[in-house]
Parts: C-alpha cells; sequence; structure tokens
C-alpha cells in the first residue's frame, strides 16, 4: 500500500513539475507589463544559485548537519579532486546553453506545441545512449522513436489560418525560432543526461555533491551569457529587472524541479513516467486553449500528439527481450 502510494505521489510530482514549469515560462515570457521584460539569462543564473543552496542544504542534512563534515565533503570531492570537478564542466555548460533555449522556445513556440516538440529528446537520448554507454535497444525502441519522430513531424506541420499576410510572415519566423532552439535543447538534453549518467555511475558519489559541482560551473557560464548578451541592459536597470511574482516562481521551478525528479524518479517505473508525459501534453494543451489563448489546435496536431503520446508509453514498454536486438 505505501509503495503503491509513492508510485502515485510520485506521478503527481512528475505532472506538475513538466507542466506548471512549462505554462509559467510561457505565461511569463507573454505578459504584457509596463517596464522592462525580466532578462532570461538572468533567470538561469539564480536558478542555478538556487540549486546550489539546495543541494548544499541537502548535504548538510544527509551529514547529519555537521558543519565540519560539511567541509570535509566539499574539501574532498571539490577541491582535492580537481579533475573529477573539471569533468563536470562540459554537461554544466550544455545545461546552461539548454537552460536559456528553453527560454527562447517558449518565447516563440506555445506551451502544447513546445511539449510535445520537445519529446524528440528521448529520441536524442537513445541514440546517445547506444553510441556513448553501449545501450541495446530493443524492437519496440526503436519503432518507437520512429513514431516519436512521425508525431513530431505532424505537430509541426504548417496549418491554414486566414489572416495578415505580415501577421503570417511574423508568425513563421517565430515558429521557426521556436522550434530550432527546442531542437538544440533537445540535442543538448541528450547528450549532457547520457555524459552526466556516464560520470555517476563512474564514481560513487552522491548525486548531490554531483549537483553542487554542476550548479557551479553552470553559474560561472550563466554569469558569462549574461554579461554576453545583456551586459548594457543589467548595467543599465540591474539583473532582477522585470522580475516579479510569476518570475520567481518560475526561478524556483526550474531550480528546484529536476532536484525533485531525482527523488521521486526512483519510484517510478516506465509505464508511470509515460503516464507524467502523455497527462502533462494534456494539460498543456487544454490551459493553452483555455487559459492562456495562444493556441488553436488541430486535427493535425492531435494526431501528432498521440503519437507521441503512444511512442512515449512504447518507449518504456519491456517486451520480451530479442534473440539479437539492435545496436547502431
Amino acid at each position: 500500500m505505501a509503495s503503491s502510494r509513492l508510485k502515485y505521489l510520485s506521478l503527481g510530482v512528475l505532472v506538475f513539475q513538466t507542466t506548471s514549469l512549462v505554462l509559467t515560462m510561457r505565461y511569463s515570457r507573454t505578459l504584457q507589463e509596463d517596464g522592462h521584460r525580466y532578462l532570461a539569462s538572468s533567470a538561469v543564473v539564480v536558478a542555478e544559485f538556487m540549486k546550489i543552496i539546495t543541494c548544499l542544504l541537502l548535504v548538510f542534512k544527509e551529514h547529519s548537519y555537521s558543519v565540519r563534515a560539511l567541509s570535509s565533503i566539499l574539501r574532498q570531492e571539490i577541491a582535492h579532486k580537481p579533475i573529477e570537478t573539471l569533468k563536470l564542466a562540459i554537461p554544466s555548460g550544455i545545461y546552461t546553453l539548454q537552460n536559456n533555449l528553453l527560454y527562447v522556445a517558449l518565447s516563440n513556440l506555445d506551451a502544447a506545441t513546445y511539449q510535445v516538440t520537445y519529446q524528440l529528446k528521448i529520441l536524442t537520448t537513445a541514440l546517445f545512449s547506444v553510441s556513448m554507454l553501449g545501450r541495446r535497444l530493443g524492437v519496440y525502441q526503436w519503432l518507437s522513436l520512429l513514431i516519436l519522430m512521425a508525431g513530431v513531424a505532424l505537430v509541426q506541420w504548417p496549418s491554414e489560418s486566414p489572416g495578415a499576410p505580415e501577421k503570417e510572415q511574423l508568425s513563421a519566423g517565430s515558429q521557426f525560432v521556436g522550434v530550432a532552439a527546442v531542437l538544440v535543447a533537445c540535442f543538448s538534453s541528450g547528450f549532457a543526461g547520457v555524459y552526466f549518467e556516464k560520470i555517476l555511475k563512474e564514481t560513487k558519489q552522491s548525486v548531490w555533491v554531483r549537483n553542487i559541482q554542476l550548479g557551479m560551473f553552470g553559474l560561472v557560464f550563466g554569469l558569462m551569457g549574461m554579461f554576453a548578451y545583456d551586459g548594457e541592459r543589467v548595467q543599465e536597470s540591474g539583473m532582477f529587472q522585470g522580475y516579479n511574482t510569476v518570475t520567481w516562481i518560475v526561478v524556483a521551478l526550474q531550480a528546484l524541479g529536476g532536484l525533485v525528479i531525482a527523488a521521486v524518479i526512483k519510484y517510478a517505473d516506465n509505464i508511470l513516467k509515460g503516464f507524467a508525459t502523455s497527462l502533462s501534453i494534456i494539460l498543456s494543451t487544454l490551459i493553452s486553449y483555455f487559459w492562456l489563448q495562444d493556441f488553436d489546435p488541430t486535427s493535425v496536431f492531435f494526431m501528432g500528439a498521440v503519437l507521441v503520446i503512444v511512442a512515449t508509453f512504447l518507449y518504456g514498454y519491456e517486451g520480451k527481450p530479442s534473440p539479437n536486438p539492435s545496436r547502431a
């Protein structure tokens, strides 16, 4: 009974995190307000800082709230192992790029289209797992990847809608930027995720300590990006220009979301994760249509979304192992 409750709790947490982050981020990027809009690069930096503080508190708790033990762990695992720490600079830099790209994507795409298209990370993660970890994929998984690509292609299929040519041209340009950002984010997510998994398998250190190391590099890369692209605006109006309650919610969800998923994912099997993805896509579609009112669904979109949901379940399906599983 307790195990069943934990599974349903983890399902709820996964659905809440994936849906709420996308919707609040989209809402914050399209909210019409007087004054400056908050800087996406600044939000990424603040999220990394919050992640570091949270992980430090978790390691502090793991060691019975001992300051001496915390200091010893940080010295041993970070200061005394510079090569191991530097290995995490690669996934950290990619994650920082990915986080910035998600803001770009949701500034140009509605939440439903983004949510479905972003499932291409299943494809990129699978391909990088095969090439970097030597993982074998079964027939069902290869089939699911083909269905996934077909579904995403249908979601991106251009729809004919009446409107001014200038508006249509602007919309098409915005759509292209958004889709390009999602595609690059999918590739970066796949590579960084598999690279990080490889590092975790090679060492026995706490995942929270590894996240502190990731956060340290992420903070540095984030600050470099912020001053490179938004340096003048930061000097003029400060790093926290345009921040409001919604912005802080977005930053908190981005910072803590990944850590929450890491904590509950061990209670969620593949079917449960498939349910979470499916429910998140459905909720994003409904809320985009009824609340944000920035999405006009078509029959082609629904067909593509259904294929993506089917592919998600099929990828996690554990059928009978094939005698000669496919390997790239």
